[in-house]
């Protein structure tokens, strides 16, 4: 008998000196897991689990244990004083928000003087976005132009592709053959891989260099979790959705295997789209009445479309992996290692295929091959150093490997045009965070990148299989390089006043061989070579004198120097025109103020104002051009005007934004933003307006939402641009917009209004539904070759183990 209540005694001491403890959200009552809890002064930490539990038997009674987690106020007590549930306070302004963008290391918004807005992987999930691009879309902040279901390019700020940076862990996307027309790149990132994305509004020159002129969209992947014990930590996810509007069905799972060193995580995704179909109140001008087809010899037709609001062809799919696995031999050091795979099927440019020659269509094939991103990146961090050189240390070695192809062939001819490509870029980064003083501290680092292009160009006759060769969309056997050095200095004399200020030195190196291409275009030179440097600069201040409100101000230099599709592409821009390599280039700068004001009432009502000014000098623009003293050249059989991207001209982009929150209750809030954006440059003399200038655009959500359920009704809301206020390059576009009175190219203002749920059915199951565009709208995106999707029904199911 003693030995049983020996038994007794051990568990009752076990169980008393093991405390295990649960973390909830203190709103929701949600469990929060990825709290990390530690004591400063000891070498001590734990993170609390998908369930929110941890165990905290390590800590002394008298330790003071910090709550800390991005999306909720620190919480510090002693442990005596701790029972087994924590409440965590969600920052409801984020003010406490922690950022990395900014510096690349953790800073709080507050200290940070340019506005930056972020996305958790919870509201990706509710938002159940087809893709990246529709992620970006959902903030209200960034405008998305779509020329194929199979694509989405970002504009910010009356800036686009080439002229915004996208980042994914921190290594650069922007590659050599980033163009100024539109990107399709952001859809290689999986959305379910995504844990938190950081869109920084205006130029980020200082800390990631060319591209950066009109923001830096940060895209940070879910990282694999330790278990921190010696029991496995092991998580499951599994989703799937279906969509109406384009017959959406995808699925996806991720794995996640940690142990108290290493641990793996393991995501698949697949999508598989079908056309897309349209609104059916709307522009009649955007219809599909008919369509190219082959019957079966192999001769062009075109077929009347049963169903003009369905887009045909559209439809795509998609595959994305992705491989982590971390190693931390203890708490200040680790190791990450990133493989990131994407691969789409071929996939059709609509807008391409929606253009008349005559009374007939003009292209009979039109579409993108397979579009491939690879990235292997290994990053170590170290957080906490003794060196009288840093207190943090990152570094980050990256390769990428890009493929994507075009082909192209007219209505009833037997040659295919083919133009293929592949890029493969290395970068390596290593970055600092110094603590000079309680007030001071330094963010330093420096960065090399070097790309390599490869690309080919066939003329493909589809009756007999010959192929010949022809002129290639880029020099084969280009290279693009960048070396720079940058610091960023970080003053808070108090808490209410933060000063930033940075430079950094870049230079670039471009080499570009014609002597393939000269075979076909007798340029009157053979090769090329631009080496050019900048040095930009930033200085911002952060002001809150109460605690109703807070101003930032900032201004900032950015550029963008030259790459090879900048000095060496060859393309048809638009029907009868070529674009032509030009050897004389120079990088693009651009100079930027911007002044935000926060009101905060109180955490119920919240204002977030921001009006900001961009003056971009020697722009590199299209433009007319001559070769060999001649203005127009055959180019894939057709007679062309000659253009080529040139330093012609300067621009002028202002805007105004503006945020708010009311808070009504625990459970009901609304949310707005709202976003006026205008612009000119110059063309030889004549301001015309500026081409990616986006009409005024908005959101606005009623949100309400307990333990279970969550709801969200809201609306999106698109101004009108008159002809006039169409870029010159996009009034000659009428097979892409609507037609006014006139007869004129116009993009009309539109809205739609929709409703999103979540409903929890146990801890584990989570359902979201949602109906788009409930009043089934015809609408277009500015600049869009394609029509959004009409009404739309969507599913999704996730389980968690």
């Amino acid at each position: 008998m003693k030995y049983f209540w020996t038994l007794v005694f051990f568990l009752i001491v076990g169980v008393a000196f093991s405390q295990q403890i649960k973390v909830l959200d203190k709103v929701t009552k949600q469990p929060i897991p990825g709290v990390t809890i530690y004591n400063t002064l000891k070498n001590i930490s734990t993170i609390t689990n998908f369930d929110g539990e941890a165990n905290i038997s390590e800590f002394l009674e008298n330790d003071n244990i910090i709550f800390n987690h991005m999306l909720y106020q620190d919480l510090s007590m002693k442990k005596s004083q701790i029972g087994s549930i924590v409440y965590l306070t969600p920052t409801v302004e984020g003010l406490d928000e922690v950022f990395i963008a900014a510096s690349k290391f953790e800073q709080k918004k507050k200290d940070i003087p340019q506005k930056i807005i972020s996305i958790h992987k919870e509201d990706i999930a509710f938002n159940a976005p087809q893709t990246s691009a529709d992620l970006l879309e959902n903030t209200g902040a960034v405008y998305v132009q779509k020329s194929q279901l199979g694509g989405g390019s970002p504009m910010i700020r009356g800036f686009s592709t080439n002229r915004l940076l996208i980042t994914v862990d921190g290594v650069r996307m922007n590659n050599a053959i980033f163009r100024s027309g539109n990107l399709q790149n952001v859809i290689s990132i999986d959305p379910f891989s995504v844990a938190r994305t950081e869109i920084s509004l205006g130029a980020g020159s200082v800390v990631y260099g060319s591209d950066a002129v009109g923001g830096v969209m940060g895209f940070y992947t879910k990282k694999p979790q330790l278990s921190y014990t010696n029991t496995l930590k092991l998580e499951v996810n599994t989703t799937a959705r279906y969509a109406t509007a384009n017959q959406e069905k995808t699925g996806h799972f991720d794995v996640n295997f940690g142990f108290k060193k290493w641990a793996f995580l393991t995501s698949v995704s697949y999508s598989d789209f079908d056309d897309l179909r349209m609104g059916s109140h709307g522009p009649k001008d955007y219809l599909r009445p008919e369509y190219v087809v082959q019957d079966h010899t192999g001769n062009d037709y075109i077929k009347h479309n049963d169903n003009p609001k369905v887009q045909k062809p559209t439809g795509y799919n998609q595959t994305h992996v992705v491989q982590k696995v971390a190693f931390q031999p203890n708490n200040n050091v680790t190791f990450d290692l990133g493989l990131h795979f994407s691969e789409t099927s071929n996939y059709p440019r609509y807008d391409r295929l929606i253009r008349y020659r005559g009374e007939n269509l003009r292209s009979a094939e039109w579409y993108y091959g397979p579009q491939k991103w690879f990235m292997g990146n290994l990053q170590f961090t170290k957080l906490s150093s003794r060196s009288n050189l840093y207190d943090k240390v990152q570094t980050t070695l990256a390769y990428q490997s890009f493929t994507e192809s075009r082909h192209d062939r007219d209505y009833q001819s037997s040659i295919k045009n083919i133009r293929e490509e592949q890029v493969d870029a290395l970068s390596f980064n290593a970055d600092f965070e110094k603590l000079l003083s309680q007030k001071t501290e330094l963010f330093y680092g420096a960065e090399y990148v070097f790309n390599k292009v490869s690309s080919k160009g066939k003329e493909q006759n589809i009756v007999n299989g010959i192929t010949n060769n022809t002129v290639s969309r880029y020099p084969d056997n280009s290279n693009w390089q960048s070396a720079a050095a940058y610091l960023n200095l970080k003053y808070k004399p108090r808490e209410q006043f933060i000063l930033q200020s940075g430079l950094r030195y870049n230079y670039i190196s471009t080499y570009a061989d014609f002597s393939d291409n000269n075979t076909f275009l007798n340029l009157p030179f053979n090769d090329t070579k631009i080496n050019s440097d900048a040095l930009t600069g930033s200085l911002g201040v952060s002001w809150i004198p109460n605690e109703v409100m807070r101003w930032k101000i900032h201004t900032s230099t950015a550029f963008r120097a030259p790459n090879i599709d900048d000095v060496g592409k060859v393309f048809d821009s638009e029907p009868g025109s070529v674009v032509v390599p030009n050897n004389h280039l120079k990088p693009e700068y651009a100079y930027n103020a911007e002044i935000g004001l926060g009101l905060n009432f109180n955490q119920i009502f919240l204002i977030d104002l921001a009006t900001y000014y961009t003056y971009l000098d020697n722009a590199l623009v299209r433009r007319d051009y001559s070769l060999n003293g001649e203005s127009q050249i055959m180019y894939d059989g057709e007679l062309s005007n000659i253009q080529a991207i040139q330093n012609g001209s300067h621009a002028n982009i202002y805007g105004f934004e503006m945020g708010l929150q009311l808070h009504i209750s625990n459970q009901l809030k609304l949310t707005s933003q709202y976003n006026v954006i205008g612009g000119n440059e110059d063309d030889n003399g004549k301001d015309v307006p500026v081409r990616h200038v986006v009409p005024q655009f908005g959101n606005t959500h009623v949100i309400w939402e307990n333990k279970k359920l969550k709801v969200d009704f809201y609306a999106n809301y698109n101004g009108e641009l008159s002809h006039n206020q169409l870029a010159l390059s996009e009034q000659g576009k009428a097979y892409m917009y609507a037609l006014d009175a006139n007869g004129n190219p116009y993009a009309p203002s539109w809205y739609t209004v929709n409703l999103k749920t979540k409903y929890n059915l146990s801890p584990s199951t989570t359902i979201i539904a949602g109906l788009e565009n409930i009043t089934d709208q015809r609408y277009k995106t500015y600049s869009s070759g394609i029509a959004s999707a009409g009404r739309n029904f969507l599913v999704s199911l996730t389980y968690s183990l």
